[in-house]
C-alpha cells in the first residue's frame, strides 16, 4: 500500500468527528478513520455519494432513507444519511449497541490492532483480510496519532453536518492562520457555497472582499471567516515576492490577510501598483 493523496485529503476533512466520537462512544478515532477510508473508498464509493454512507452499514431493521447497492448480494439494502456526521453517528451508536462488538469496548483506546482484529471477529466484514487492511492504513497514514487527542476542532467537526452539496460531494476545509477555506469547483457561486456551509452568501462574499455576484473560477480559496489583520507568526522575518498575474486581492487571499492591512503594512494605499518582483511584507 502507498501514501495516497485522496487518503490523505479524507483523513484532513473527517479526523475531528472521529475524535469527538472518540470522545463520546470510546472508539479509537484511528479505527473510525481506516474503516471510513475503507469502506468508503476515501469518500467516493458509490454509497458515500448517494446515501453518505461511509461505513457500509446495511439496512438490518433500519427506518430511515435507503439505497440499494450489488455488495455481497445483488441490490442489497444499505442505510443512507443526510450528511456525512449522521454516518459517524450511527456507526458509533451500532457498534455500540452490537452485542458481538461488546468486547471491544474493553480494549484501551490505543489497541488499534486490538480493536482492527477485534472487528474481524465479530463479522463486521467478510473480507478475510479486512483487520490487516485497517491496520496498514492507520499505520501508514499514523492515525494513532489521533487517539491520543485531547482536543479537536469543532468547527470542523461540525461541518460535516447539514452541508448538502450538488452530486452529494463536499468541498474539503482547510485550515490557516486561524480561519477555515475552501477552494471553489467550476460552476461554484458564493450562493452555492453558501447553502453547502450553512452561511449567508452576503457574509461569505464579504469574508472575501467581494460583492456577491463576483462570480468564481476553479481553485479560487474562499475563506469561510473575516481573514486575520496579518499572516501567520511563521511569517515573520519573510517577504512574499509579486509574481506575474497576482494581484494585492490575490496575494490577500493567499495568506488570509484583509486586504487594507496589506496595504498599511506596506505603506501603500489602493492606487498604488505592485511590480514583479516587489517583496511585500506580511506581518
Amino acid at each position: 500500500m502507498k501514501w495516497n493523496s485522496t487518503y490523505q485529503q479524507y483523513i484532513d476533512q473527517y479526523k475531528d468527528v472521529a475524535i469527538e466520537q472518540m470522545k463520546k462512544y470510546h472508539i479509537p478515532a484511528s479505527i473510525t478513520l481506516a474503516q471510513g477510508l475503507f469502506e468508503s473508498g476515501a469518500g467516493r464509493s458509490e454509497l458515500a455519494r448517494k446515501g453518505n454512507n461511509h461505513f457500509g452499514i446495511k439496512c438490518h431493521g433500519w427506518k430511515g432513507r435507503k439505497v440499494y447497492h450489488d455488495d455481497d448480494a445483488s441490490n442489497e439494502c444499505f442505510r443512507a444519511y443526510n450528511n456525512a456526521y449522521e454516518s459517524y453517528e450511527d456507526h458509533s451508536r451500532f457498534l455500540v449497541s452490537g452485542k458481538r462488538y461488546q468486547s471491544l469496548f474493553s480494549l484501551k483506546n490505543t489497541d488499534y490492532r486490538g480493536w482492527a482484529q477485534g472487528l474481524k471477529a465479530a463479522g463486521y466484514a467478510t473480507n478475510p483480510s479486512y483487520a490487516t487492511k485497517l491496520i496498514n492504513i492507520i499505520e501508514l497514514y499514523k492515525l494513532y496519532e489521533y487517539d491520543h487527542a485531547k482536543h479537536y476542532d469543532r468547527f470542523l467537526a461540525s461541518a460535516t453536518k447539514d452541508r448538502v452539496a450538488p452530486g452529494g460531494m463536499t468541498h474539503p476545509i482547510y485550515k490557516f492562520n486561524n480561519n477555515y477555506y475552501l477552494k471553489a469547483r467550476r460552476g461554484d457561486s458564493f450562493s452555492s457555497i453558501a447553502k453547502e456551509i450553512g452561511l449567508s452568501e452576503r457574509k461569505l462574499a464579504a469574508y472575501n472582499e467581494l460583492p456577491v455576484s463576483a462570480s468564481l473560477s476553479e481553485g479560487d480559496i474562499v475563506y469561510l471567516k473575516k481573514k486575520a489583520k496579518k499572516a501567520p507568526k511563521s511569517y515573520k522575518d519573510r517577504l512574499h515576492y509579486v509574481r506575474a498575474g497576482e494581484s494585492m486581492y490575490s496575494i490577500s487571499q493567499l495568506y488570509g490577510i484583509r486586504m487594507k492591512y496589506l496595504y498599511k503594512m506596506n505603506n501603500m494605499t489602493p492606487y498604488d501598483n505592485i511590480v514583479v518582483g516587489q517583496g511585500l511584507r506580511l506581518r
